[in-house]
């Protein structure tokens, strides 16, 4: 998990970059489930970024099942790849539906409805 590529002249957002490489790293069997990612101090470094936008890219792969952080226990990996892309598929179709008018709640009744 050593080799972080932040091109600061790409328009995607740099905690975005950050949590991108850090799923890849997991999607790559670099970081595997169990195991103890460095602290955010220490990833911003290897980064050369804000700690800040290293724990807001942490947060976002915490919301995807990817990551737990403990205050006092550290970043650990949680989950699989595939539960990262399920996820990140269903904030598209979320963020989708609520382009087209739909509510949360209608979006699940959809859902369920097609199971």
């Amino acid at each position: 998990m050593m080799d972080f590529k932040i091109d600061r002249s790409n328009p995607v957002l740099l905690h975005d970059q950050v949590a991108a490489q850090i799923r890849r790293a997991i999607a790559d069997g670099e970081a595997k489930p169990g195991e103890r990612l460095p602290p955010a101090r220490d990833l911003a470094a290897i980064m050369h970024v804000n700690a800040n936008t290293v724990l807001r890219a942490l947060r976002t792969l915490r919301d995807e099942g990817l990551l737990e952080i403990r205050q006092g226990r550290g970043i650990r990996v949680t989950g699989s790849p595939e539960r990262g892309v399920v996820t990140e598929r269903v904030r598209d179709l979320v963020a989708f539906a609520r382009n087209q008018g739909y509510r949360p709640d209608e979006l699940v009744a959809i859902i369920q409805g097609i199971t």
